[in-house]
């Protein structure tokens, strides 16, 4: 599923599976680039590859490829027709770059708008500044829809998502229905809500990926592939497991 080499270039040296592994090893590892085991092949080599796919989207295109396996093993159609937005906030370090403060969560960081099928795959996602509000993000994520979503009909939300505005605007432009799932009114504790819950099953998944812990990246369009090669991972491992 990688991208060939390019014709009247150089032949390529390096083997393009030690590549990927040590993409993979530094966001599970959460390591910097020049910290690679001597067993991988050069990190600047390593940060090339990974730079030109993520300019090239590559590393979007491969998770919509692999996605569409996973739910024929499963029984599914490869074309979810239902998913389930949400965001998280996540904290940043002393790297120059796009931040924000969220006041609901009581934050400063970057937010991650993300949106998922019904099995908790990823389908697009948005990286902006903690301080961007839910509604605005949706309008990011939801612009995003590439033709794997075409069939897509509704989407479950939590409420930070209510406004006749932002329904209007999805059942315009993308053609699906925006449902809100709110909490019970009696204060009981910890319950699981109905479909929502598959979204932050998502995010608890991201989560042990040490390079997300924390957005490290300057540029948000890095941290986004970070994300899309954390799920890549993800699936790969459920396609073949080890």
């Amino acid at each position: 599923m990688l991208p060939k080499a390019k014709r009247h270039r150089r032949p390529r040296e390096l083997e393009m599976r030690q590549v990927v592994n040590a993409i993979l090893y530094v966001v599970v590892g959460g390591i910097q680039w020049r910290m690679l085991p001597t067993d991988f092949p050069k990190w600047q080599s390593v940060y090339y590859y990974f730079r030109l796919w993520r300019k090239s989207n590559e590393w979007q295109c491969l998770p919509d490829r692999l996605r569409a396996e996973v739910r024929r093993a499963a029984g599914r159609h490869k074309h979810p027709t239902a998913g389930c937005l949400d965001s998280q906030s996540v904290k940043t370090t002393q790297m120059r770059g796009v931040r924000g403060f969220d006041a609901a969560k009581n934050s400063k960081g970057r937010k991650r708008h993300i949106l998922v099928e019904t099995l908790g795959l990823l389908l697009t996602i948005a990286v902006t500044a903690a301080s961007t509000q839910e509604r605005a993000g949706a309008r990011m994520v939801f612009a995003r829809l590439n033709g794997a979503c075409t069939k897509l009909r509704r989407s479950w939300v939590d409420g930070g998502y209510r406004g006749a505005a932002l329904a209007m605007w999805v059942a315009e432009r993308c053609r699906f229905v925006l449902q809100v799932v709110l909490r019970g009114e009696e204060p009981i504790g910890f319950a699981v809500l109905p479909r929502r819950w598959v979204v932050e099953r998502t995010f608890a998944w991201l989560s042990f990926h040490r390079r997300l812990s924390k957005d490290d990246e300057v540029l948000t369009n890095t941290s986004e592939a970070m994300i899309y090669i954390a799920m890549t991972r993800l699936m790969l491992r459920r396609l073949k497991p080890l």
